[in-house]
């Protein structure tokens, strides 16, 4: 639950495309290979394959976390979105949010740690299992607040999009069973979003007085062992707020991902070591999904809080420099703190894919 090892997952995916990103993705591979066919025929201008060429580098090139293109759209999205806006949150179908708390010490124990994410790779399955296509989404979110003593307060939130499940009361049910075999589960009423009253580099104010600065966790080692929650959270002297959504695939939709994320590795990479490592991670995907695993599609998020602008760039710091200790990558998504800090609140559940890029 707190760990992004357990289950299995589409790292090509891990950031998610906007649906314009998607289209343009498409137009290019479309025209890229009109043009190459077209070639053989009769042979097209020169400034056609420089066309395609540009397109290609503009949505593929990435100086930094993100290609070109997505820069773009971001800096856009900057001028036009001043704070998150409702319709990020607000998609069209039926929410449930938990406040879960599992038996003290499972977390610490490897062996009640392992048990914990098989139950909750479980409810995965099952979630991504209820439709033809992609779109029930399961957010978590786990804060840590510094005191004269650390308290923490974890949430679970399911997110049905209307029209995807004939009853989604049952799914919410089922899972809502699942998850109380993970620890005491109580109904949550999420409070409301707090509005961005002032924006800095790298971090905005919130209505309610505090300063947050967020950063999407785009790569973590393998050796983590599931026990990323107390390498981020616990033990350090800010409070922190973590937040995964998950996004399950169902079984045919897993397998058609798999096949051609291992067609696609086998034609473009000529390095022979990146190859045998591609062969290895395809092959432990395999074996899953004969078990009768799924994919899973996921973004994770680091918030850090402060009282001023001081504490809250002080805070973001010693977050990087506990993130490169454990070879953990963080983006700190420049141009998108407006939006990036709703996503370790429960609202999270029912944001649209692409709207943080």
């Amino acid at each position: 639950m707190y760990s992004l090892t357990p289950g299995y997952r589409i790292p090509a995916l891990q950031r998610g495309l906007s649906p314009a990103e998607t289209l343009l993705t498409k137009i290019n591979a479309g025209a890229g290979c009109a043009v190459l066919a077209s070639a053989m025929l009769t042979p097209p201008p020169v400034w056609t394959f420089g066309a395609v060429g540009t397109a290609a580098a503009l949505l593929n090139m990435a100086p930094g976390p993100r290609s070109i293109g997505r820069w773009a759209a971001v800096g856009y999205r900057h001028l036009r979105d001043r704070t998150a806006p409702t319709s990020m949150v607000s998609q069209t179908g039926v929410t449930a949010t938990w406040a879960l708390y599992p038996q003290h010490g499972t977390m610490q124990d490897a062996a009640r740690r392992a048990m914990f994410h098989d139950t909750f790779s479980r409810a995965l399955t099952f979630a991504g299992g209820q439709a033809r296509t992609a779109g029930i989404q399961v957010h978590v979110t786990h804060h840590a607040t510094v005191g004269e003593r650390t308290t923490h307060a974890q949430s679970v939130s399911v997110h049905v999009p209307k029209g995807l499940a004939g009853q989604p009361a049952r799914v919410l049910d089922t899972l809502a069973g699942e998850f109380a075999a993970l620890g005491a589960l109580t109904p949550l009423t999420p409070d409301p979003i707090p509005a961005v009253t002032e924006r800095g580099p790298g971090w905005v104010a919130l209505e309610d007085g505090r300063y947050a600065a967020t950063a999407r966790i785009t790569a973590w080692p393998e050796e983590t062992g599931g026990d990323l929650m107390p390498r981020l959270l616990l033990g350090q002297g800010t409070d922190r707020s973590l937040a995964v959504l998950y996004r399950p695939l169902p079984a045919a939709q897993s397998r058609r991902s798999a096949k051609w994320q291992t067609a696609a590795s086998e034609a473009f990479t000529t390095d022979k070591v990146k190859a045998a490592t591609h062969e290895v991670a395809s092959s432990t995907a395999r074996d899953a999904l004969v078990q009768g695993a799924t994919l899973v599609d996921l973004d994770a998020y680091l918030t850090v809080w402060g009282d001023s602008p001081e504490t809250v760039t002080d805070a973001r710091w010693q977050a990087t420099l506990t993130a490169d200790r454990h070879r953990i990558l963080l983006d700190w998504l420049p141009g998108q703190q407006h939006r990036a800090h709703v996503m370790t609140t429960p609202h999270g559940a029912s944001t649209q894919k692409g709207a943080i890029l």
